[in-house]
């Protein structure tokens, strides 16, 4: 058997993966990466959180190494190959079920992201834990000591990675940006006063504001504000409708640099829109504040 019985949906539960890992013949296969990251601002870091408290066993996977370097922008995803290399250092194969989670601190932040780079280069079982908050107050194992990196004889060849089309460029979004996105759905997770253009950027020199056409919708806006853990189905499904997501058409995510508008496909997933619906802007408002600007119209704000 090689996935726990329990693992029918991409988000999981703590009870589950609890579950799965107590399983009386629980496969090998079965990793769990830690994917905690924060933003520039915070008095946090992955690495730190990471190596004070984890679930047993887990790998951590740094989003802010697994990129393409010769990029300026944060987070561009990585060539194939170098996806595929970084796996295997983490001792993963493309044949082994992976489950993500982030920080306690955040519930749901970073985690979405690392899985949707999985699911983009065709790592079929992956899944995201709802969340280690929760999984953390309600008892479950965690490991405080020491993190020991990986041995040499632990990494693996991960296998051929596919190339991602869950993603769209600059190019795409330009252009539809002058189209105020006719036809097309783009929802921004940044927290609305960025989207607005009423508070700045955290990264300095970037103008806030936003696409035109496109529509706020703040990651935390689909998370369960005590707990962190996703919404239900049905209360994410009249969140997208209002926002004028309609099923079978195009939808776009975007945020910063790509992280959080992984959030907000992973409720869309929730909410039953399908994966040939959905696609991510990759390199985000960084890119785009970078490249584009008000005076040619591409970039409006609401601070009136």
């Amino acid at each position: 058997m090689t996935t726990p019985p329990q693992f029918q949906t991409y988000l999981i539960t703590p009870s589950t993966l609890s579950s799965a890992l107590s399983y009386p013949t629980k496969p090998s296969t079965l990793k769990i990466l830690c994917a905690s990251w924060f933003l520039p601002t915070s008095a946090h870091t992955g690495q730190a959180v990471y190596a004070s408290s984890r679930i047993p066993n887990a790998r951590f996977f740094d989003l802010d190494a697994v990129i393409d370097p010769s990029s300026p922008y944060p987070h561009m995803l990585p060539s194939a190959p170098d996806f595929a290399s970084a796996m295997g250092k983490l001792g993963i194969k493309k044949t082994d079920t992976v489950v993500v989670y982030d920080s306690k601190e955040m519930g749901l932040f970073s985690a979405p992201r690392v899985a949707w780079m999985l699911k983009g280069f065709g790592h079929e079982r992956v899944h995201v834990l709802d969340n280690y908050k929760v999984w953390c107050e309600q008892g479950y194992p965690v490991d405080e000591s020491k993190p020991q990196p990986l041995k040499q004889e632990e990494e693996v060849e991960y296998g051929e990675a596919a190339e991602p089309k869950n993603v769209v460029g600059y190019e795409e979004m330009i252009k539809g940006a002058k189209a105020r996105f006719n036809g097309t759905t783009v929802l921004d997770a940044r927290p609305k006063p960025r989207f607005t253009g009423e508070a700045p950027e955290p990264r300095p020199g970037l103008s806030s504001g936003h696409m035109p056409g496109s529509v706020s919708l703040a990651f935390m806006d689909v998370l369960d504000p005590v707990t962190k853990q996703m919404l239900p189905k049905e209360r994410l499904r009249k969140i997208f409708e209002e926002k004028g997501v309609v099923e079978g058409k195009p939808v776009i995510t975007s945020c910063g640099t790509g992280v959080t508008a992984a959030v907000l496909d992973t409720a869309l997933e929730v909410a039953g829109y399908g994966e040939e619906q959905r696609k991510l802007f990759d390199g985000s408002w960084s890119m785009y504040a970078a490249l584009a600007s008000e005076e040619d119209g591409l970039i409006e704000k609401d601070t009136k």
